[in-house]
């Protein structure tokens, strides 16, 4: 979804109180859907560079400190939150600091894609079992690591079982050491029947069949949303950009958010408003908050 060269400024955010305007018509019906039908509608979001801002150290990564503040402000009046992550749900709930709040007792927390789930009103994780092949992997990544000479700066992060990620982040060249890595852990990935999902500067070894796309198409149908807000930052996020075009055009409005960054363009060259990183959101959440019943 395009918009012509003189909207390009309307993408973003505004700098008054009031909410920013989207700077598709698409966007804008699907704002005004959830201004009218707050009830019916299902917000979703990513973590990492969403809710939390990238740090070099994944384990350090936290929630913008006004995240969860404006979460349970928001989560009363719509009729569902979601987080949605490649991480592991029980990782994401401890980051984001998720559990026990008020006003987020209906919160859901769809992890490693959507292959597990976390509700707040159990407190509890579903998942399936592990697949074989992430073990193959990481046994044989020291390997592979060093063969093509990527170990330094390289950071290995396990996933719960369920995936491991190669970052490239702190390498003296991180864009260099992403490319290099690209092509052996794609081959690495395909003998144990595994996908690679890229990100930024960090590359994602895990199990097909799952993605953000399947994962919110499918909360949004056992919700029966009304309308859908989707926002998120990096490659990964583009299934669930998809998914919500799929559904505008099958008749469900919809607003693409991208929480702007200068390394993943293509987001932002989709959504319909672009905010300033994971402050951006937190401030789009608030307002929203405050203009709902």
């Amino acid at each position: 979804m395009g918009i012509h060269e003189h909207d390009a400024n309307e993408r973003h955010e505004s700098a008054d109180a009031g909410l920013p305007r989207p700077a598709t018509a698409a966007g804008r019906e699907g704002l005004d859907a959830l201004l009218a039908r707050p009830g019916k509608a299902v917000i979703a979001l990513d973590f990492d560079g969403t809710l939390a801002p990238i740090v070099p150290d994944p384990d350090q990564a936290r929630a913008h400190p006004g995240a969860v503040p404006a979460l349970a402000r928001l989560a009363p009046r719509v009729a569902s939150v979601a987080v949605i992550t490649g991480r592991p749900a029980g990782v994401a709930v401890r980051y984001g600091g998720f559990a026990g709040v008020e006003g987020l007792e209906r919160l859901v927390v769809l992890g490693h894609y959507g292959a597990e789930r976390w509700d707040a009103a159990s407190g509890r994780v579903s998942a399936p079992a592990a697949h074989p092949g992430v073990a193959a992997v990481r046994a044989e990544l020291p390997g592979v690591l060093d063969e093509v000479g990527a170990w330094q700066g390289t950071w290995i992060e396990e996933k719960g079982g369920r995936a491991v990620a190669v970052h490239t982040r702190r390498a003296e060249d991180p864009q260099a050491a992403f490319e290099a890595l690209r092509g052996p852990l794609g081959r690495l990935a395909v003998r144990h029947g595994l996908i690679v999902e890229p990100g930024r500067m960090v590359l994602e070894l895990r199990p097909p069949g799952m993605d953000k796309g399947v994962a919110l198409a499918e909360y949004v149908r056992e919700v029966g949303a009304g309308c859908v807000v989707y926002a998120g930052d990096d490659l990964g996020d583009l299934p669930a950009y998809a998914a919500v075009d799929k559904l505008r055009s099958d008749g469900t409005p919809g607003l693409l958010v991208c929480s702007g960054s200068d390394e993943v363009t293509q987001l932002r060259d989709r959504a319909d408003l672009v905010v300033d990183g994971p402050e951006g959101v937190v401030r789009l959440l608030s307002r929203l908050a405050s203009h709902l019943p």
